[in-house]
């Protein structure tokens, strides 16, 4: 299985073929499935798939990475409007 303690995978058979689901962890007590997958021949494609599923997940919910984001966010807006600026006094000077 995953390290992760909020997101993990369970494979379960069901006739000839594989389920996969990607269960989040909300309390203790309480999973959520998150993602679900049906139809793989073998528990190896199964476990491959829930296995890059859950990095997927993980990375998209990362916290430092979603700090990241913001931040780059940030910038770039503080990039525009500093840009914006310049102009606005220049229009400003030429009504006066």
């Amino acid at each position: 299985m995953t390290q992760s303690k909020k997101y993990d995978f369970r494979i379960e058979q069901e006739d000839s073929s594989w389920i996969v689901d990607i269960i989040r962890r909300v309390t203790s007590r309480t999973v959520v499935v998150s993602k679900s997958q049906s139809g793989f021949a073998t528990e190896a494609e199964a476990k491959s798939w829930a296995e890059d599923e859950v990095s997927k997940f993980l990375k998209r919910h990362n916290l430092n990475e979603q700090q990241k984001r913001r931040a780059r966010k940030i910038e770039d807006e503080k990039r525009i409007s500093m840009k914006a600026k310049p102009e606005e006094k220049a229009e400003e000077d030429q009504k006066d």
